[in-house]
């Protein structure tokens, strides 16, 4: 029998055990008051059955014995006390009497504690390729049209009619989907990048008029936000808008003068609330806590304001406070199990919580910053590469029907994953400057997040499954793991309103990543995308960049660049292009150069002073990367390709699902209601519910040996850096290029109203005539079959036949 130690502390995980029954089945704190779980009834039951089969503790011997009698003792001498273990390494904390303690609620428990802070070096570790100021970088072809749309969708109208913002608690009003006030600081931390890489004028003025609204209502005491009292609430919340206001300033310094202040006010109330242990009974705050500490070290490095020790502090109380991610990414503490399979993962939920696990993998980079702790950075790769290889999804994001839940191309994955894993991944990239860190961001960019959109962006899904044939109401409950029926279907806010207020970050922050500096003299096109970028260098070098490009839908780059003095470029180059050396004109003439940092992916180019020309020309083939169950994934370049299963679209009235209160002081009451306009609202008439099914066939097994790449209709070119992109890019049949093959009709049962597993390889019989099929990009394919069954035609057996 195998047993682990619980991150959060108390008793042990066991994958096989005979527990002890007289579990009194109490709820925990943090699931009983989180309104993050969508369906708390069930969930409550579901939380009950677990730990009343598999929560006791073991029966202990020799060395627990001891721990047990020292927290007693403790408690005695000192107040509770509780033990973080990871592998064999304890430390113990204590906490006021005031603290709930309970051996066996995992959620009153503080994860990295140590003895007392220990000053850090003076400064921060610098990153590998720095970000650029948010305003820095524009939007050019496709990315530009994007972002244009967001703009006149529903990310740029939220504040405007959708009641979760325009009505938010934090803005005066009573309406919220969740007691952790967080739909406010989502909505902020998405339209601010969004606003300034546009310089939209409208969506500025929104911008303005929610941050004066919120500073202008700081508490006296420096508490940010709607709640009356703050003792026994949460700080998370407070972290996307910090983001927010980071990313303001950034674009703005006339805000520096009221934000910055505001800053640091709720910093200095947050460094001794933390050290008075007010808020350790919550979750999401201390799986997320690197979100926050990323503002402080910006505010360290940029607006230090005589309050630098402070900021050190408080980075560390929140390292204390916080998960233990690195320790979770360890081979002695990570779940490499089928959590399906799992008998009790209940004291390890915050960690396998799909967007807990998303928003955690960049901890150990932010950490290491600041701590300087090189170990970290294993940590950190060790979470990324056990993620994604037992959570990743073909299309770059985590599959999580709430919690991680394997490799099923059935089970969903959560827009909100999407977007805050490409977060982390760019930020991973900046700080290690691992080549797959981008990537994974890229991956993510261009197929998770674009298929959970409709193309005009006035509609996304909740959850997306990457063998996903229709979009439509099915039967959740013993499907998904903690998610409705109406999950998947495209609309306003479908099952739960976090990804509505959420998604908006993804391209805006993809875009602020996608050039860095690099040194004190350089430059680089990070994330490849088309864009512009004005920026002084570190040696005082003024550097102006134009890329067009069709990427990831044509391989050719297209750079215009300005400079006061010869700098350095730098050109990331995907790791699948690595195999056959990129074709680079520079100033008319070719040029070779050898790739001068693999690591990176980063190829160097220096330039002389004043104006330069630069085409680079990537050359990708077709990739098929095995899947689970003898499936395959088709890769060409950076955009993944699935079975075009036609589709036909049932056109609803929009609707929401929130939390309303009656006063701000109220308790919330969880409705679901059509979207009525008010005497001061109405409704775009954009907004819609969608149902989506498909038209053509969609249990199809597929021959590997006969997939033919084709780059438009026309031609089978693969440069299509030249032609102009419709737009929407995303739309049904946009993309030019797509992939022929040959596939036959097998045996595919359906379960709860989706596909079935995958049938198993000696279970696949063709039940019909080998046919020509169709794979397009899976970004524009809102139903479609994206792991699909291998078979080869002359080891096919015909049914009947």
């Amino acid at each position: 029998m195998e047993t682990r130690k619980s991150l959060l502390g108390g008793g042990s995980r066991q994958e096989t055990t005979e527990c002890e029954k007289n579990h009194s089945g109490a709820i925990p704190t943090f699931l009983a008051g989180a309104p993050e779980w969508r369906h708390l009834g069930g969930m409550q039951s579901r939380w009950r059955n677990e730990l009343s089969t598999c929560n006791r503790i073991k029966k202990s011997r020799g060395l627990i014995y001891a721990l047990i009698l020292l927290s007693l003792v403790s408690f005695y001498v000192r107040g509770p006390c509780v033990s973080s273990v990871v592998g064999k390494n304890i430390a113990w904390k204590s906490y006021g009497f005031g603290e709930l303690f309970h051996s066996r609620d995992s959620s009153q428990l503080i994860l990295n504690p140590s003895p007392g802070f220990r000053k850090k070096n003076s400064s921060l570790v610098p990153f590998t390729f720095a970000p650029l100021p948010l305003g820095s970088i524009k939007p050019r072809g496709w990315l530009h049209g994007q972002l244009r749309l967001m703009a006149e969708g529903m990310a740029g109208h939220e504040f405007d009619f959708y009641p979760i913002v325009q009505s938010n608690p934090w803005l005066g009003g009573t309406t919220e989907y969740s007691s952790l006030n967080e739909a406010f600081p989502y909505w902020f931390n998405g339209l601010v990048p969004l606003a300034y890489a546009l310089d939209d004028v409208r969506l500025k003025a929104q911008v303005k008029n929610a941050t004066r609204y919120v500073l202008t209502h700081q508490q006296a005491s420096g508490w940010l936000g709607p709640e009356v009292t703050y003792d026994s609430s949460t700080l998370w919340a407070r972290f996307p808008f910090f983001l927010g206001l980071m990313q303001l300033v950034e674009a703005d310094s006339n805000f520096s003068p009221q934000v910055i202040p505001s800053m640091h006010k709720f910093v200095n109330l947050m460094h001794s609330l933390l050290l008075d242990r007010k808020t350790t009974s919550e979750v999401w705050g201390r799986a997320r806590y690197a979100d926050m500490i990323i503002c402080l070290q910006w505010l360290y490095e940029t607006y230090p304001e005589n309050n630098a020790e402070v900021l050190l502090e408080t980075m560390q109380r929140l390292k204390d406070y916080g998960l233990d991610w690195a320790g979770y990414y360890t081979k002695e503490n990570y779940i490499f199990e089928d959590l399906d399979t799992v008998s009790n993962t209940a004291g390890d939920f915050p960690f396998v919580h799909a967007v807990n696990a998303a928003q955690g993998l960049k901890t150990g980079a932010v950490d290491y910053r600041f701590t300087r702790n090189t170990t970290l950075l294993q940590n950190s790769r060790n979470g990324v590469d056990w993620t994604f290889q037992f959570h990743g999804a073909a299309s770059g994001t985590i599959l999580g029907d709430e919690r991680e839940s394997g490799l099923s191309p059935t089970r969903g994955s959560e827009l909100c994953t999407a977007v805050e894993a490409m977060f982390s991944m760019s930020y991973l990239y900046q700080v290690l400057g691992d080549n797959r860190f981008a990537d994974q961001c890229e991956l993510a960019a261009f197929n998770a997040l674009p298929v959970a959109m409709t193309p005009d962006h006035w509609a996304h899904q909740y959850i997306t499954q990457p063998n996903q044939p229709w979009s439509r109401p099915v039967q959740a409950a013993g499907l998904f793991w903690n998610v409705g029926d109406y999950a998947q279907i495209y609309g306003l806010s479908p099952n739960y309103p976090c990804c509505t207020v959420n998604h908006p970050q993804g391209y805006p922050k993809f875009l602020s990543a996608s050039f860095v500096r690099v040194g004190r003299n350089g430059l680089g096109h990070a994330l490849l995308s088309p864009a512009s970028v004005s920026a002084t260098l570190p040696d005082g070098t003024l550097v102006t960049v134009i890329c067009d490009t069709n990427y990831p839908f044509g391989q050719r780059l297209n750079y215009t660049m300005e400079s006061s003095n010869p700098f350095t470029f730098h050109i990331r180059l995907p790791t699948w292009s690595l195999s056959t050396p990129p074709l680079i004109s520079l100033n008319g003439s070719p040029y070779t150069t050898p790739l001068s940092n693999p690591h990176s992916g980063m190829l160097g180019i220096p330039l002389a002073r004043g104006n330069n020309t630069l085409i680079l020309t990537l050359t990708p083939t077709l990739r098929i990367t095995p899947r689970a169950n003898a499936t395959i994934a088709i890769y060409h370049g950076s955009l993944l390709y699935a079975l075009d299963v036609g589709q036909a679209i049932t056109t609803l009235p929009p609707s929401i699902a929130a939390l309303t209160r009656a006063s701000p002081s109220s308790p919330p009451t969880i409705n679901s209601f059509p979207l009525n306009p008010t005497p001061n609202t109405t409704i775009p008439h954009q907004a819609h519910d969608y149902h989506i099914n498909n038209t053509l066939p969609w249990a199809i097994a597929l021959d590997p040996d006969t997939l033919v790449f084709h780059a438009s209709n026309t031609s089978t070119s693969s440069d299509l850096a030249n032609s102009s992109l419709p737009n929407p890019i995303w739309a049904y049949h946009a993309p030019a290029s797509f992939i022929t093959a040959q596939g036959c009709p097998i045996a595919w049962p359906l379960d709860h109203g989706v596909p079935a597993r995958v049938p198993l390889p000696g279970e696949r019989n063709c039940t019909g005539a080998w046919r020509q099929v169709v794979l397009r990009p899976y970004g524009s394919l809102r139903v479609h079959m994206a792991e699909l069954p291998v078979l080869r035609r002359g080891n096919a057996t015909r049914v009947g036949k």
